[in-house]
């Protein structure tokens, strides 16, 4: 599992904690340092370094402005996130940055914001009411799932596929629907199930262990990130199956790579993080500044295989 780091929450007078995103423990930090307008990013995991790379992206961009950055880690939980951001607005924040755990059930916490005039700007996956917010910044999700399908199709067109998705995330909506839409070229190609995999390692691999167990003829799985690819891949290798599963996946991290190159996942569509944030970010200046700030902003995806891992290695 990768190693991750740590955040810092901060809620005000109330308190300033220090989050790690492996475990619910809470422990206090000094308070964040002063000067500089306050912003925050809010995401639904830091149990992924594509998180990571998303709000170092974010950071850079505010620090370099002489700012503060507050990370918000909501560990899957869309009630932590809502409790987490109503504290938050409490502060006044210049902007928001966030990355709902449910696309739809976020809706009440964009109404709040709005009414006390704090921007809201979407990273990596939409929400339901794209006119509470901002703009969005997110990768293309619909072209991630249709390259995983076409570099499935290379290796297997007569694939028989699972799907294990993330259904309360609009980005993994889209990610399944440019899949199917893939798939739909080749006729031999069949989708035999698609169950929660929750983006996760520890949830990937019990759902792949299961499907495994069900569908004997299964020979392809197609998990919307690679947390849950990883957990898949863990799965197949203990059920005596690897090599005879293929992987096609979304994200792009240093980690799936690694995979890729060892010849574990065949691809993963990649993403960009770094740079979704630093639009972001960049973006709410621009609309600090009376400046008009585009709706909807789709950052452009890339297959990651074994020819071209090391790059992303680096």
């Amino acid at each position: 599992m990768p190693t991750l780091r740590w955040l810092k929450l901060f809620t005000g007078s109330l308190f300033a904690l220090l989050v790690c995103s492996c475990a619910p423990d809470r422990e206090n930090v000094p308070d964040a340092k002063a000067g500089g307008r306050l912003f925050a990013v809010s995401f639904m995991t830091f149990n992924n370094p594509f998180f990571v790379d998303l709000n170092e992206g974010i950071k850079a961009v505010v620090e370099a402005r002489g700012d503060q950055l507050v990370t918000l880690d909501s560990q899957n939980n869309s009630l932590k996130q809502r409790n987490d951001l109503s504290d938050l607005l409490q502060q006044s924040p210049a902007a928001i940055f966030l990355n709902p755990v449910n696309w739809e059930g976020i809706r009440g916490t964009l109404l709040e914001a709005k009414r006390k005039q704090v921007p809201v700007i979407v990273v990596d996956t939409d929400v339901s009411d794209p006119g509470l917010v901002l703009c969005q910044v997110i990768s293309d999700n619909l072209g991630a799932g249709r390259l995983a399908a076409g570099a499935l199709a290379q290796v297997n067109p007569n694939a028989k596929i699972a799907i294990l998705h993330l259904s309360t995330a609009k980005s993994c909506i889209d990610r399944v629907t440019g899949f199917r839409e893939g798939i739909a070229r080749y006729p031999g190609m069949s989708i035999l199930d698609t169950q929660e995999g929750k983006g996760t390692i520890e949830g990937g691999r019990p759902v792949m262990q299961d499907l495994l167990g069900r569908y004997p003829e299964l020979d392809a799985v197609f998990p919307i990130n690679d947390p849950s690819a990883i957990g898949a891949y863990s799965a197949i290798e203990s059920a005596g199956r690897a090599g005879k599963v293929t992987i096609v996946t979304v994200d792009g991290s240093r980690e799936a790579a690694a995979y890729i190159r060892d010849g574990k996942i065949l691809s993963s569509s990649a993403q960009s993080p770094t740079e979704i944030g630093r639009v972001a970010a960049e973006k709410a200046y621009e609309h600090l500044e009376g400046k008009p700030v585009e709706k909807d902003i789709r950052i452009p995806v890339k297959l990651v295989t074994r020819e071209n891992a090391s790059e992303f290695l680096r």
